[in-house]
Order: structure tokens, then C-alpha cells, then sequence
């Protein structure tokens, strides 16, 4: 975590507003005070500070009646402030592969390595139903960082795992293959097709993936 950014965030009232507003997908100041319990003005000011130093943003959300609401969300700055597993060394270890070995090393090694997390993830796999896996994978994924929830709302397009954060995003935005790779080991472990909804990796706003199950699921 950076402590920099931590330093300059300071109150602890604005370091829930982040966290609450990464495990979404944005929210208004009425959402933040119903569910942190302070007042709309202390929420409202700390919006407008976090939105000044460039750690939110806004859009308008539609509403089924009257103006739509204003909600805010979280900006690609805060990335650093939550878990990472991959950094500048495994980027520069990546780079000297391709120097030693050829343009095609880098992806060749990362293969191997989803092959290797894959294969150790359909040998743990708990559950009978595909929902049952799912549930297990997003807890799996939420553990290492990625702020992972299974979730059914055929509003947000039906079962889904959704991730909040990705801790190798910087792997991603210079081997975009990992992409495909995640979403390789998805189906592998659940054994079935998932669609990748969105996969927000723009300089603008911050990480957020969307895997989309392609079939019914059982709930029984």
C-alpha cells in the first residue's frame, strides 16, 4: 500500500469512502451516508476533497423519474492503494526474458504460470453446481486481492463474478494476454464459456473486471 497516497488521503473517514466506493460501481452521497452512518455535509465535503486531489470522479447516473443522480466513483490514482501482487521487478524480469530468449518469451512464460495456477485451482475446487464454484472462486479470488463477489442480478446481466480490483494491473497493461489467460482459467474451473462484460484498465478510472457465466445456473 502507498503510504504516500495514505499520507496525503489523511482521515480515516475518507479511506471508507474509497473502500466503500471500490466494492462498487459508484455511489452517490446518499448511498455513502446510509451506509457509513455520518452526515450528508461530512460526506458531501469529503467527496469534494478526494474529487479535487483526483482520487474520484462523477457522472450521472439515469433515474427512472426526474434528473439523473450524481454518483461518484473511484479514479485510477487509487489503484496503489490496495493490494498488488505483481510489481516493477516482475515487469523488468519479463522485459529480460524477452531480450534473452525472444519476443515471444514473456507470453510463453505467462502461460506456463496460468497453467500451473489453473491446474492447482480445478484440483481445489469445491462445489457441486456451477453457482456452488463460483461462489468458492470469487471468495478464492477475493482473498488475493482482486475484491471478488459472485452475484445473480439479472439487472447487471445474471450470474457473474465481479471483480473490484486487479492486483496485477500492471502486468495487464503491458501483457493484455493475462487478460485472456484469467478468463481461460474462469472457464476451466467453472467448466463453462464466460464473457468478459467489461474490463476497465483506462487511465481514468479504476481497475474493475465483469465475468458473465453464459448459462443457467441451478440454484437448488
Amino acid at each position: 500500500m502507498n503510504q504516500r497516497l495514505l499520507a496525503e488521503i489523511g482521515r480515516t473517514q475518507r479511506l471508507e469512502i474509497l473502500n466503500s466506493l471500490k466494492r462498487s460501481k459508484g455511489m452517490s452521497v446518499n448511498e455513502l451516508v446510509a451506509k457509513m452512518g455520518m452526515s450528508y455535509m461530512g460526506i458531501k465535503q469529503h467527496c469534494l476533497t478526494l474529487q479535487r486531489d483526483g482520487y474520484l470522479d462523477t457522472w450521472r447516473r439515469p433515474q427512472k423519474m426526474g434528473r439523473p443522480e450524481m454518483v461518484y466513483r473511484l479514479t485510477r490514482r487509487t489503484h496503489d492503494l490496495f493490494a498488488a501482487d505483481s510489481n516493477k521487478l516482475t515487469l523488468e524480469l519479463l522485459k529480460s526474458v524477452q531480450e534473452v530468449y525472444g519476443a515471444n518469451a514473456p507470453e510463453k512464460l505467462l502461460y506456463n504460470v496460468f497453467a500451473k495456477k489453473t491446474a492447482a485451482l480445478k484440483a481445489k475446487a469445491k462445489g457441486e453446481t456451477v453457482a456452488d464454484r463460483a461462489k468458492w472462486l470469487a471468495k478464492v479470488r477475493d482473498a488475493e486481492g482482486y475484491m471478488a463477489q459472485f452475484t445473480t442480478d439479472p439487472k447487471q446481466g445474471g450470474p457473474q463474478i465481479f471483480e473490484c480490483h486487479s492486483p496485477i494491473l500492471n502486468l495487464l497493461d503491458q501483457y493484455p494476454i493475462v487478460g485472456r489467460l484469467e478468463q481461460d482459467m474462469f472457464e476451466a474451473v467453472l467448466a463453462l464459456r464466460v464473457r468478459v462484460l467489461f474490463r476497465s484498465l483506462n487511465r481514468s478510472s479504476a481497475a474493475a473486471a465483469r465475468f458473465l457465466l453464459s448459462q443457467p445456473i441451478n440454484f437448488d
